[in-house]
């Protein structure tokens, strides 16, 4: 997914001017003709801490260093390999890069190669992104998703059932995120306390806050409890599952419905361990994700 361009300094400055004037977000996205989350992301950024500059995008950086991605692209286009499987041993043995299957898959996409591994080829843009379509909707799993383990700094109850936190998870600046938990969980119960966060969301407006995260909690229909990361785990902390392996996507393209295929099959066991068809949420080393109470029923 192509990185949108990213404002300059004196937009970020033209923005939160216009706001000192008392201009309202619907006001300043029709006169800068910016959208209006963006207008909105500015001035949050602006509220918190005096500053306008870009908060860290949701997803993770290219696992390859550029080098290796030139090794892997002479790899795919002077080797006629039956897979993609073969295509990595191959990469591997010539860069001594060690990478999954899966990320070489979504480096070769993204740089434009698209077919069967026997016949790649680079491609112009929009067979780049059919092929991206293509390969989104072939491999949907767990492994998909950006779980990582976070801590709420703070919950301010806003109108009608919704908090709006602030939560670390191991980045540079906090993120907002905006929930509807305050017709379950009282507001003592959400201040610094650890959950899991799904951090590739794409960031979406609510009541002109940007949410940029979403909180993980198992849920009954009278219920809902946030998912509890292992003692000793820290914010940042990546939530995986062994029989799942692979790197998440960088975003979730809404168009994708990732996560409404992943999440009918995300439950708690009989012992209340947070599950996708059966592997359990694991921090690597520190142990299972739980819920406190709630067993054999939904998360969401």
């Amino acid at each position: 997914m192509g990185r949108r361009e990213e404002l300059s300094d004196f937009q970020r400055g033209t923005v939160v001017g216009c706001h000192m004037c008392k201009k309202s977000v619907r006001e300043i996205s029709a006169l800068l003709n910016l959208p209006r989350s963006t207008v909105s992301a500015v001035i949050l950024k602006w509220k918190r801490g005096g500053i306008t500059t870009a908060l860290p995008r949701s997803g993770r950086p290219h696992k390859l260093k550029e080098e290796d991605r030139q090794v892997l692209e002479k790899v795919a286009l002077e080797n006629c390999l039956p897979s993609v499987e073969a295509l990595t041993a191959e990469f591997q043995t010539a860069s001594g890069a060690n990478v999954s299957s899966r990320t070489v898959r979504r480096e070769l996409h993204e740089m434009g190669f698209r077919g069967r591994v026997s016949t790649y080829s680079k491609t112009t843009a929009g067979e780049k992104a059919e092929s991206e379509a293509d390969e989104d909707e072939a491999e949907v799993d767990v492994s998909r998703l950006d779980l990582r383990v976070g801590r709420i700094i703070t919950a301010l109850p806003d109108t009608d059932g919704v908090y709006v936190q602030q939560v670390d998870v191991g980045e540079a600046v906090s993120r907002t995120v905006v929930s509807e938990l305050a017709k379950h969980i009282p507001v003592d119960q959400m201040q610094n306390r650890m959950a899991v966060l799904l951090c590739n969301l794409k960031p979406a407006e609510t009541r002109g806050v940007v949410s940029q995260a979403a909180i993980v909690c198992a849920s009954s229909p009278g219920k809902v409890e946030i998912l509890d990361p292992p003692s000793g785990a820290v914010p940042g902390d990546r939530v995986t599952f062994q029989a799942f392996p692979g790197e998440p996507d960088k975003e979730l393209n809404p168009k994708n419905k990732v996560w409404e295929q992943v999440q009918p099959d995300l439950r708690t066991d009989a012992q209340c361990v947070a599950t996708y068809k059966g592997a359990a949420f694991e921090v690597v080393g520190k142990g299972v994700c739980k819920a406190q109470t709630l067993s054999d029923t939904e998360i969401k």
